[in-house]
This record gives structure tokens, sequence and C-alpha cells, in this order.
């Protein structure tokens, strides 16, 4: 009876293995614009569903890091939903970084004018049959700030 149940479970797993899955890919940071509290910057979640119904996303978590520190981080619930049949949805990443931390990066933006980073990113989306899935995203790279002259 036992080794029943296991090959029950083994072909369950099998099959949900099996199943098509979205894909997304994580374009790399970019500066939005300022306020007097913070810098805003922005990233992009590309999502490519393979079924003929959309898909509602439960929720988006990001972490920025930066110099081996996380800098900022969040979570968006609910937002939104996963266009059907193969058609791209474009899913923004934003995220508001205080100057005050900025400052603590002073070693590292005052030598080139720009900021490290590492962007970690989980889209949890609400499959049918199998539940939610997290799909993980991760990007790297180098973000250069403005300078006086880009925004006159």
């Amino acid at each position: 009876m036992a080794s029943m149940i296991d090959k029950a479970k083994g072909f369950v797993a099998e099959k949900i293995a099996q199943i098509p899955k979205p894909e997304a890919s994580l374009t790399d940071m970019s500066f939005k614009g300022m306020s007097r509290d913070a810098v805003t910057l922005h990233s992009e979640v590309s999502v490519t569903n393979p079924y003929s119904h959309r898909l509602p996303v439960c929720e988006l978590s990001y972490t920025l890091k930066s110099a081996g520190r996380v800098i900022a981080s969040g979570t968006m619930a609910d937002p939104g939903w996963i266009a059907a049949a193969g058609e791209v949805t474009k899913l923004e990443v934003p995220v508001k970084l205080p100057y005050d931390f900025l400052i603590s990066l002073m070693r590292d933006v005052g030598r080139d004018w720009d900021i490290d980073y590492q962007l970690d990113v989980g889209l949890t989306i609400d499959l049918p049959v199998v539940g939610n899935f997290t799909i993980p995203l991760s990007t790297q790279g180098e973000l250069k700030l403005p300078t006086l002259k880009d925004m006159f």
C-alpha cells in the first residue's frame, strides 16, 4: 500500500514538473526621477504567459543591494494580471532610494559617480492546479547617477 502511494506521488510530481510555466525577465535599473527626499529608480519585469487565460499576480517583492548591504526592499501586493496566450506583460518595479542612504555610500559613489547594485525580484503567480508559484529573478550592474548637467 505504501509503495502504491509513493508511485502516485511520483506520478503527480512528474506531471506537475512538465506543466508549462510563465517565463519572466528583468531589465537593468535606470534613473526615473528625484523628489525632495528620495531618488526614484525603476526596473521592469517582462512576463510571458503560456496559457490561454490571464493569470493573477499575487505579489512582487524586491530587494536592492549595494556593497553587500540591503539599501531598499519592499513588496507590491496584487500588482495586476498577466495577459493570456503568449502576450508579454510588463510590470514596473519602482524603488525609492533615500538621500541619507546615498550619503552612506559616498565612497563607492564618489569614486566613479555610480552605484554598483544587485536587484533581486520574486514574482509570485497563482497557477491553476499548482497554486502559488514564485519566479526568482536577479540582475546586477552599475547605475550611473545623474549630474546637475543632466537635470537642467
